[in-house]
């Protein structure tokens, strides 16, 4: 139950049966995906740096063929090597505002409740697990040091937080997207 076969029209000679999940709609077939090789990396690479770079143009500085490019772009959304495209706004865009990583030590028995909370404040930009004395890390982005000082109490008081620890960004001295 949940799973299908594809129309035999998608099937390629040599493969073996695709399957998908009814559910999801995406193909459960390991054989399909492939591994990153190096103009995969370097590609990823190019659009980390500018995601907005033309097809032609990646494809120069690859050394491809623009519909090579775009195959291989194609396949690697298709995998889930590329989950999306979106927008950095660059520091003249942004309001000046004041950053902090928030460690948090969150109750196990909580620890769904406490995340689900964190989630839903808009100040929080990212969050992650992280091995030591601290359960997860939030980066958090506030205007000012009062609306940060708020945010850090709102975040002191979700369900399942016991402990937390908070450090303010001062500046940015090497950053990689």
């Amino acid at each position: 139950m949940g799973i299908e076969p594809l129309p035999q029209s998608t099937l390629r000679s040599g493969r073996k049966k695709a399957t998908r999940n009814i559910l999801t709609g995406k193909s459960t077939d390991k054989m399909a995906k492939r591994s990153l090789d190096d103009i995969d990396r370097k590609l990823l690479a190019l659009l980390r740096n500018n995601a907005r770079t033309p097809t032609a143009a990646l494809g120069r500085q690859l050394s491809l063929s623009r519909s090579a490019v775009q195959e291989r772009l194609k396949r690697l959304e298709r995998d889930g090597v590329i989950a999306g495209y979106t927008l950095v706004v660059g520091k003249d865009g942004e309001t000046p505002g004041v950053g902090a990583h928030v460690l948090l030590s969150v109750d196990p028995k909580a620890h769904d409740q406490a995340i689900g909370a964190l989630k839903k404040l808009p100040e929080v930009q990212s969050a992650y697990t992280v091995s030591g004395s601290y359960d997860a890390i939030a980066i958090v982005a506030a205007s000012n040091a009062a609306h940060l000082d708020e945010i850090l109490t709102r975040i002191g008081h979700l369900p399942g937080v016991q402990r937390t620890t908070s450090s303010i960004l001062l500046s940015t001295l090497v950053e990689r997207r």
